[in-house]
């Protein structure tokens, strides 16, 4: 369903006066913008649109974002322009449907079955599982497209958004690159990047505002998850609502969407001083649900403060963050790629290169992780340069691989003769 064009571009700046030739003062300021943004689109001017979706109202209606979105995502022209569907894969790619099905359909089946709860509205049955099925072939396409994605609950939120705005030949080539470019920590095989993500929040606020974070300071940031990991669509209860902040959202870079979580956390600071800080699971369950009403606007011009001056690179959980992570591989000529990302599907290789060097760097980690606990289980009374030695000749062999059982053995035993040794 078609969104009306904003006619408020901002409450405390617009008066709905006339102007001496007839005009309304907002239809002129609305009209303005309007033209604005379909001039930087012509250009393909990304400052422009940038600062354009960041204004109060950003791109104003459906009708402007299905020309606006797919540039901000980094599709090139033709994917924009024409009428046949392209999916960020080569011409001569087979059909999705004929591809193996990925491993987590089943799932994708079931948050499909609990989609559209909000929005659109007035949808008879009909409509609705029209819309399902749509959602579902969009979701699934991806996933086989690109089969070493992982799934996630949430991840069909963000995919309504898309599907409920865009024009169906931009669906698959618009969901392919936000999932390359801006959710791919969300998409890796672990956990551990979105959870390392979810740790600046407490940086920002610590720089932000110092009494505030101390009165969280027993609250983990677990109760960003959802807003972060779904682009707050799993949260927000109106399609307007949520098209406006996508606007925003994909305009920035990823780091931008935990700047957002400060802004409304630091929106709640009477309501959070009102309850004690001994109390964590009050707090997190504060923190947890969005507040109502939701002022994005306000949020959003906070949310760009806050990120102006603390930016994520002085962060001290920002060292704690992967090279090829989304948050720092994002590309302000394109959201993702670079020079390297070129056009079409090979743009969609440089994401998959950057997931697959991601997925080499967890797999270290949890190798390295595995020799610790072997090393702690292994232990003798060794001195400090035994057990140096012992760990370096584990990280030169954990990288050619698995540890054969009569390795491991060997090694047991030159930790033991270490341990005689160093008594």
């Amino acid at each position: 369903m078609e969104e009306p064009i904003v006619r408020e571009l901002d409450e405390k700046t617009t008066n709905h006066n006339t102007r001496a030739d007839g005009v309304d003062v907002a239809d002129a300021a609305v009209d303005e913008k309007k033209k604005a943004i379909l001039e930087a689109c012509r250009r393909r001017d990304l400052d422009a649109l940038r600062t354009l979706a960041e204004s109060p109202g950003g791109f104003l209606s459906d009708n402007i974002r299905q020309q606006a979105w797919p540039i901000l995502l980094g599709l090139p022209p033709d994917h924009v322009k024409s009428e046949a569907g392209h999916d960020g894969v080569e011409s001569s790619s087979p059909p999705w449907e004929s591809l193996p099905p990925h491993k987590d359909e089943d799932q994708v089946q079931l948050d499909v079955n609990r989609a559209f709860i909000y929005y659109p509205d007035n949808q008879s049955e009909a409509q609705l599982a029209r819309q399902k099925a749509l959602l579902s072939n969009l979701i699934v396409s991806v996933l086989r497209r690109h089969p070493y994605l992982s799934y996630f609950q949430g991840y069909h939120d963000i995919a309504q958004v898309l599907l409920l705005v865009l024009p169906a030949r931009l669906h698959q080539p618009s969901l392919t690159s936000l999932s390359l470019f801006h959710i791919r920590d969300f998409m890796l095989p672990s956990l551990a990047p979105a959870v390392a993500q979810l740790h600046l929040l407490p940086d920002i606020l610590r720089a932000a505002d110092p009494p505030l974070w101390r009165h969280l300071s027993r609250t983990q940031p677990f109760f960003a998850l959802s807003g972060t990991l779904t682009m707050y669509a799993h949260d927000i209860t109106t399609q307007r609502a949520v098209a406006r902040l996508f606007d925003a959202l994909l305009a920035r870079p990823p780091a931008f969407s935990l700047y957002l979580f400060a802004a409304i956390v630091r929106a709640r600071r009477a309501e959070l001083f009102a309850t004690p800080p001994d109390e964590p699971e009050m707090l997190h369950s504060i923190l947890s649900k969005l507040p109502v009403p939701l002022d994005l606007e306000a949020l959003l011009a906070e949310a760009a403060r806050l990120e102006r001056e603390v930016p994520p690179e002085r962060l001290r959980a920002w060292r704690r963050i992967s090279r090829w992570s989304v948050l720092k591989t994002w590309d302000a000529d394109g959201g993702g790629g670079g020079e390297e990302g070129g056009k079409g599907w090979r743009r969609v290789e440089v994401g998959r290169a950057y997931f697959e060097r991601q997925v080499a760097e967890l797999l270290w980690e949890e190798k390295k992780e595995r020799a610790r606990k072997w090393l702690w289980r292994h232990r003798r009374p060794a001195g400090t340069v035994g057990v140096a030695i012992l760990v370096g000749v584990l990280a030169v062999l954990l990288r050619k691989g698995p540890l054969p059982a009569p390795l491991v053995s060997g090694l047991a035993y030159v930790s033991g003769l270490l341990g005689r040794w160093w008594r």
